[in-house]
């Protein structure tokens, strides 16, 4: 048996673009990315914490130490520019492996750099 855990998990981000008019997904600063190991087309899970909404979609790179977190297409009527948001992604895992591994988080200062790495 498989169960899903956390892999990756970007916190404190603002959003600084809501954008409709977009196929869809969430456009996030590929620094960001790599530091917390997402990788372009993966399926995250985005809570806001301004308003409790959450969602799911998937990663698009943005230029690296653009700040970008864009939230595009039918998200952007669940979330707003200025909102404050947790990116996260799963993983399948045994048991086993999951008691023995640790997500990579990324904390985001208020330029959606990296403040800090756990």
């Amino acid at each position: 048996m498989l169960i899903k855990v956390l892999k990756s998990k970007i916190h404190r981000a603002t959003v600084t673009d809501a954008l409709i008019d977009y196929p869809g997904s969430i456009g996030i600063d590929s620094a960001l990315m790599e530091a917390s190991g997402l990788v372009p087309y993966e399926l995250v899970l985005v809570a806001d914490t301004t308003n409790g909404a959450r969602l799911e979609t998937y990663v698009v790179p943005e230029a690296a130490g653009s700040g970008k977190v864009q939230i595009l297409g039918a998200a952007a009527k669940l979330m707003n520019k200025g909102d404050i948001i947790i990116i996260m992604s799963f993983g399948l895992l045994s048991p086993e492996d999951a008691r023995h591994t640790k997500p990579k988080v990324v904390i985001a200062n208020e330029k959606n750099g990296i403040k800090e790495i756990q």
